[in-house]
Parts: structure tokens; sequence; C-alpha cells
């Protein structure tokens, strides 16, 4: 069974940094596209950042030049450090991956999404 276990989250004054991380586990053959999404009380889940494979990175334009995402594919690992935090980035913030993976001797190849870190920016 694949999982995306999240970890990093926690209280910090506006204006500190965070570094969350997310590590993949499971019977797992590649991974490809990892991202970051948030979701504030009350709102929609939102997207963050997006990593490919390659290293090849895309974010939201709020978000630009304050976090950073980056992986670590031995480790199967996703990373997003964020500076400059405001009150209203206060939000879970979930990882996700496109995971291909072997069950039942096949291959499947699915989206699969974290439990979700708790990130509190206090003003």
């Amino acid at each position: 069974q694949v999982q995306l276990v999240e970890s990093g989250g926690g209280l910090v004054q506006a204006g500190g940094s965070l570094r969350l991380s997310c590590a993949a586990s499971g019977s797992i053959l590649s991974i490809n596209t990892m991202g970051w999404y948030r979701q504030a009380p009350g709102k929609q889940r939102e997207q963050v950042a997006e990593i490919s494979r390659d290293g090849s990175t895309r974010y939201v334009d709020s978000m630009k030049g304050r976090f950073t995402i980056s992986r670590d594919n031995p480790k199967k690992t996703v990373y997003l450090e964020m500076n400059s935090l405001k009150p209203e980035e206060t939000a879970v913030y979930y990882c996700n991956a496109f995971i291909s993976y072997s069950r039942d001797g096949r291959v499947r190849s699915d989206l699969h999404w974290g439990q979700g870190t708790q990130v509190t920016v206090s003003s």
C-alpha cells in the first residue's frame, strides 16, 4: 500500500519560516509529479507548488519568491520551504504525488494524497 506522510507543520509567527516534508512509502516503482496544496478553514483546497520528476518547478504567483519546492528522489520525499509566512496562510498543507506501484501483480498509477499537516501563522 502506498502512503504519503507529511511532517514539519506547526505554529510560527508572521514573517517566520517552516519546512514541510512529505515521504512516500510502499511498493513504489516510480514517482512522477509531486506537489503541495493547502486548505484554509472554510475555503477550497488550492495548489501551492509542484515539481516534476526531473526537478522542474511551478508555483502559484502569490508564493513565488517565498516558497521553494524541492525533492529527493532516492528518499521519495518532497519538501516545501516556506518563508515570510502570513497569517492568512494558516491552513492544512497536503502533499500529493502521481505514483506508479505494484499491487496484485499488476502495475498501477494513481494520484495519492497525504493526510495533511497543520500550519498556523500567528499575527
